[in-house]
């Protein structure tokens, strides 16, 4: 599907980031107006804080409700910033609307259900107003668009993703892996949608947070959201992740912000020439891997000859981990060379498993 998209902010300027800051958590009206007064000084673009929080369980504060959006109009009225809060369903938007809310998210757990993404956009059929679309919980790339493409059929023409990680199950230092990968999938295929970095849910700590940003900025995202609370430690919700108005500030000023591109002709020589020899490179390992394959179907033949099971439990773990003390070595860092060694052997194994049916289909047909 064919989208054209439209500036969330309008007015502003195509390479500015997009910057949304504020608490987790609407707690109580004075909490909420302490934040904005101090990241008003600091020129965010929005200000945000969650009305209505899906939480997991039910034991758990579930946010104050349509109460706080009086509170999110004070902050429009008191500091001029646009305000910006979660919605789940149809009434979460109709309440926003009433009050003034000037831009809707829609969180990781909405967006994994159709039926709630489409409520969302019926919701908000006919109303220019700027929706953020997180991605889903899990790593589903065709959902997250399958959302936005929903809102687009909407009439909704300003949006932007969020990037907030994806859930995994085992030991890493995220609360939320980064998996970097999908949201510069996702900017391939809509070079034009803005793509914005939330390190606070990507890492559920303060001490990575910068890190995170960082890392975004590099891969030219077009801006950050991240949590922002006067009291941290006290936050009703998500407390670990959470920073002061102080610590944003001197956060976001040790981040370098890249330009997407520039006109100096020295560098851009200078960078094709290099990628130049990367074409080349990545022509040869081409080449590499299909001889690799090659050889792995031979191997296959000899196992189906000798009727020898296809993996080898064994020969797998002495591969990789030889691999893995070869690439430090050689700069290469373990979960690259992981990933890439498991890429290769699941495609030997295709190559094989093909190998050992046709021949079965030769046996059935002589």
């Amino acid at each position: 599907m064919e989208m054209t998209f439209r500036p969330i902010l309008e007015g502003k300027p195509a390479n500015e980031p997009i910057i949304i800051a504020g608490p987790c958590s609407a707690e109580t009206e004075a909490q909420v107006l302490l934040t904005a007064r101090e990241l008003a000084q600091q020129q965010i673009s929005i200000y945000r804080a969650g009305i209505w929080k899906p939480r997991t369980r039910p034991n758990s504060f579930e946010g104050v409700g349509a109460e706080g959006l009086k509170w999110l109009r004070h902050v429009k009225e008191e500091t001029g910033l646009k305000v910006c809060t979660e919605v789940a369903n149809t009434q979460h938007v109709f309440e926003s609307l009433k009050y003034g809310i000037d831009v809707l998210w829609i969180g990781a757990r909405t967006t994994v259900n159709p039926f709630s993404v489409q409520e969302i956009a019926d919701a908000v059929k006919g109303v220019d107003i700027p929706v953020l679309v997180k991605n889903p919980i899990n790593p589903d790339l065709k959902l997250w668009i399958g959302a936005i493409e929903r809102l687009y059929k909407a009439g909704i023409t300003r949006i932007a993703a969020i990037h907030r990680g994806f859930s995994y199950h085992g030991d890493t230092k995220y609360r939320n892996v980064p998996r970097w990968q999908i949201p510069i999938d996702l900017k391939r295929q809509f070079p034009d949608l803005p793509i914005i970095c939330d390190n606070s849910h990507i890492c559920g700590r303060r001490d990575i947070l910068q890190a995170v940003a960082q890392k975004a900025m590099d891969l030219n995202f077009n801006g950050l959201m991240t949590e922002v609370h006067p009291h941290p430690d006290e936050a009703w919700s998500d407390a670990e992740q959470q920073i002061t108005p102080a610590q944003y500030k001197e956060m976001m000023a040790r981040i370098v912000f890249r330009m997407p591109t520039t006109d100096d002709m020295e560098f851009l020589e200078n960078l094709e020439h290099l990628r130049h020899e990367i074409d080349e490179l990545d022509e040869e390992l081409l080449n590499l891997l299909s001889h690799r394959m090659k050889l792995a179907e031979r191997i296959g033949e000899y196992k189906k000859r000798n009727n020898i099971s296809i993996l080898q439990a064994s020969r797998w773990n002495e591969i990789l981990e030889r691999a893995v003390i070869k690439g430090r070595i050689k700069g290469l860092s373990e979960e690259f060379v992981t990933v890439v060694l498991k890429a290769i052997h699941q495609e030997s194994i295709n190559h094989q498993a093909s190998v050992m049916n046709r021949q079965d289909v030769d046996a059935m047909k002589g």
